[in-house]
């Protein structure tokens, strides 16, 4: 998630991402910061909405399962720019992605219009993750599923 925008901070993330083949759709890395931190809002959003009706106490599992998502979220960063594991990454997102779902029928449970705000998380995590796993096919080693780097400094 919020990591995307790294990739435009890190020195040695961008020698390796700029490395990467990349697909035709790929958007631009300027897209990425602004959409995340309109996710960000519409989450915060939806997560005070939830507590407004009886706070921690009252909507734990709700609450709790939105944090875990949150750390499924950012865990996504040192899958992708530490590990430089692509299918890792991809199968990461998959499990976010369930996390949000869950999450949104909780929250729905709760009051709807939270649930609803987190659709557009929903989807762009969908679009992320298809697009981490075509980066992950466009750049993965014959003999195996990870992900042939190579050093520029050589």
């Amino acid at each position: 998630g919020f990591a995307t925008t790294a990739l435009t901070t890190a020195d040695e993330g961008d020698q390796w991402y700029e490395g990467l083949e990349k697909p035709s759709w790929l958007p631009p890395n300027s897209v990425f910061g602004p959409v995340w931190a309109g996710l960000y809002f519409l989450m915060a959003v939806a997560a005070f909405m939830v507590w407004r009706r009886g706070g921690f106490l009252k909507q734990a599992l709700p609450l709790s399962v939105y944090s875990i998502q949150l750390v499924a979220n950012f865990s996504w960063v040192f899958i992708y720019l530490e590990a430089r594991d692509l299918l890792a990454a991809f199968i990461e997102l998959c499990c976010l992605w369930v996390l949000i779902l869950v999450t949104a029928v909780l929250f729905g449970r709760v009051r709807r219009a939270s649930a609803f705000l987190l659709v557009p998380y929903l989807i762009w995590v969908f679009f992320a993750g298809s697009l981490n796993f075509e980066l992950w096919r466009l750049n993965r080693d014959e003999k195996n599923s990870t992900l042939t780097v190579t050093n520029s400094t050589d």
